[in-house]
């Protein structure tokens, strides 16, 4: 299970958000996202869940709850819609294909 989890300080490590969740099951990975440019977090991060029954009880027993200062929204990801993301950006005259 993929977990969106949002609102997250700025000065929480991946290792914190495994961490948070490690509580409710085994995690296969926590990723905080961060700017591609400044490596500064963005707020949200992702944390992947093998067993739904604990992603379900991690995301119940999360969600509200503060770390390090800030309430957490979290929820399960919902799948990159087609076409999201990786489209070209900016202005301009289409490339020649």
């Amino acid at each position: 299970m993929r977990i969106y989890v949002g609102n997250l300080s700025r000065d929480v490590s991946d290792d914190e958000l495994r961490q948070a969740f490690e509580g409710y099951g085994k995690v296969d990975s926590a990723a905080v996202i961060k700017d591609k440019f400044s490596h500064e977090s963005r707020g949200f991060g992702f944390v992947e869940m093998p067993d739904n029954s604990e992603g379900q009880a991690a995301i119940t027993g999360l969600n509200g709850k503060e770390l390090k200062g800030r309430q957490l929204t979290i929820n399960e990801a919902r799948p990159r819609a087609e076409g999201e993301r990786g489209g070209r950006r900016g202005g301009g005259p289409p490339r020649p294909r």
